[in-house]
């Protein structure tokens, strides 16, 4: 056991440096990928089935997640120095919580969906409608609500010592933000992530043992379970261990414990919260199960916007050249 400073021992700058650059791409494309996938869930409503109501809340839960994003660019643009109010700080953390595991808990609807859809279909044929989706819709935003709630209670803002927006809490009270933040990591993301490894490992079991199942109905199970893949590789799992070790690493600090690995270890916390945003950017991929049109409409967006940036060139270069004579 050693003491040292806490320069010496973890660099603080590193979020200031990291965090806007990620926080104004996952803006820009969360944004555009959003609203273009809100766009063409509500033009083929009727034809993507029951699942569309959880599709259609995963995308509001990004689009209240994304709206906060400008403000911590500035917050962290100014050296960690927030502007607008305690409410406001809170809001902002609240939101992201919601979209966090609000959508974990979207994705685990559809998991559950396509899991009864394959596994038991006949069992679940007229059974499950509309109505139930959106009530389970309504309780997904209720639990995720009552368990962000507690989150808000502890101290986000020491304005006139610090002017910092933490997104878990001030260091007087970091040893009761740990015990809840593991209940929470428990029950958010541990159980519906084995609910969703269970329901996925199933389906894959039928999909490669039965010949009979609609090809389109395979890949649309395979390229959701790849999304998923993706979304808890890379965004959730990284997150929930780091910052778990990040809040223990604080509560060692607080007790003047200071080891040469707390650095590392508030650094890869810190990257793993720039790539548990980017899920607002990439939950639009579930509108790539879907619809079969999707890959179509991606193409032809690419193709549009080649043909623009040709037209771009030779606008800007049609001016330097120099006439015949």
């Amino acid at each position: 056991m050693n003491t040292t400073s806490s320069a010496r021992c973890i660099t603080l700058d590193f979020s200031g440096r990291f965090l806007p650059a990620v926080y104004i791409i996952v803006f820009i494309t969360g944004m555009a990928a959003n609203v273009w996938g809100l766009k063409s869930l509500l033009q083929n409503w009727k034809k993507l089935g029951i699942i569309n109501v959880f599709v259609l809340n995963l995308g509001l839960t990004d689009m209240l997640y994304l709206l906060t994003l400008p403000f911590l660019v500035v917050y962290y643009f100014l050296q960690s120095k927030w502007l607008f109010g305690d409410v406001f700080c809170k809001i902002t953390r609240f939101c992201f919580n919601m979209n966090l595991y609000g959508s974990i808990g979207f994705l685990t609807c559809i998991s559950v969906y396509r899991y009864l859809a394959i596994v038991h279909p006949m069992r679940v044929m007229g059974r499950i409608t509309v109505t139930h989706s959106v009530a389970l819709s309504i309780l997904v935003w209720l639990l995720v609500s009552v368990q962000s709630l507690p989150d808000m209670f502890f101290i986000k803002t020491y304005r006139n010592r610090t002017g910092k927006c933490y997104d878990t809490t001030s260091s007087p009270y970091i040893e009761d933000y740990l015990k809840y933040s593991l209940g929470w990591t428990f029950t958010g993301f541990f159980i519906p992530f084995l609910i969703t490894l269970g329901c996925y490992g199933h389906v894959m079991v039928i999909l490669c043992r039965k010949n009979n199942i609609d090809k389109v109905l395979k890949r649309r199970s395979l390229r959701l379970l790849f999304i998923l893949i993706v979304l808890f590789s890379v965004c959730y799992i990284p997150y929930h261990v780091l910052k778990s070790l990040n809040l223990w690493v604080r509560v060692l600090y607080k007790a003047r414990v200071c080891h040469g690995w707390f650095n590392g270890v508030y650094i890869a916390h810190q990257i793993s919260r720039g790539l548990v945003c980017l899920n607002s950017a990439l939950n639009p991929l579930i509108y790539l199960h879907g619809s079969e049109d999707v890959p179509a409409q991606i193409r032809q967006l690419l193709q549009r916007a080649r043909r623009a940036w040709r037209a771009v060139l030779r606008r800007s270069i049609a001016p330097n050249q120099v006439p015949l004579v």
